[in-house]
């Protein structure tokens, strides 16, 4: 093998990596929520890895029972949002690249 060769099939392993990391745009949760939350998002987005209605309905179904009603999950790539929440209740991460995943509590 070349070192061209390995080169680049490093740089696409590294770029795989990058983007299957979890990456928090907004939140304004508690710490100890925050990092739940996104756990709770992750393992969704791999369990469900094609079906971003099953992803979203499990985050909504978890989090309710952990931090009590009212939660809302969107899973989806290509959307904008406007919404209301309660304070300290937001996440807007994006996870595998192009995968954003916006959870919010409003009752």
């Amino acid at each position: 093998m070349t070192e061209a060769t390995e080169t680049k099939k490093e740089e696409a392993h590294d770029y795989r990596r990058l983007h299957s990391y979890p990456l928090i745009r907004h939140t304004d949760m508690p710490e100890e929520m925050r990092v739940e939350a996104m756990e709770l998002c992750v393992t969704a987005c791999e369990k469900f890895a094609t079906n971003n209605e099953n992803a979203a309905k499990m985050i909504k179904e978890n989090m309710d029972k952990k931090f009590g009603s009212s939660w809302h999950a969107i899973v989806g790539e290509g959307y904008g949002f406007e919404i209301t929440h309660e304070m300290k209740n937001i996440l807007y991460m994006f996870f595998g690249g192009a995968t954003a995943i916006t959870i919010w509590k409003c009752s």
